[in-house]
């Protein structure tokens, strides 16, 4: 892990992000264990998915020193969530990480979903996600559910435990 002591510049995410936020996300795929996506992704398909799909409510890029993306948080909406409720994402690359984009991207995500009018953002994460699961309770979020034992594709079950974030703090 990289220790970048610097500003972290953060924007909304752009298309020609999408070649080098679609190739660590994969990666973070392939090795497995800490995202509930488990197939890869073209461009298109995850430009339809993070920038501009039905459901998109923000994509907000962290870059490091030398303006290269390094992670990446997307919120979203979807027919489960209660009204007034989005879902998050968070996506740093897996190798050279730069301290505190999570939480400069997370500021911005924050003030992007109060403008957007949110009442809650949750984070539904694996339960054999350590690291995303301290990255939640250290931004604020709380536990409010977990639904155990669901199957990844290879039939394994693994627990995802949902936290939410109230926007009204």
């Amino acid at each position: 892990m990289t220790d970048e002591a610097t500003t972290i510049h953060i924007r909304p995410a752009r298309t020609e992000d999408v070649p080098a936020l679609c190739t660590f996300l994969n990666e973070i795929i392939r090795l497995g264990g800490t995202t509930a996506h488990e197939t890869p992704f073209s461009h298109e398909s995850f430009a339809s998915h993070f920038l501009c799909g039905l459901g998109f409510v923000s994509c907000f890029v962290a870059e490091d020193t030398e303006g290269r993306p390094c992670a990446f948080q997307a919120l979203e909406r979807w027919d489960g969530l209660p009204v007034g409720w989005a879902d998050i994402g968070t996506f740093a690359r897996p190798h050279a990480k730069v301290r505190g984009a999570g939480t400069a991207l997370f500021a911005a995500t924050k003030a992007h979903a109060r403008t957007a009018g949110f009442k809650v953002i949750n984070a539904t994460i694996r339960a054999d996600n350590m690291g995303g699961l301290a990255y939640y309770d250290k931004m604020g979020f709380v536990d409010y559910k977990v639904e155990s034992g669901v199957p990844l594709r290879d039939g394994r079950p693994v627990d995802r435990i949902s936290k939410r974030y109230l926007l009204s703090r």
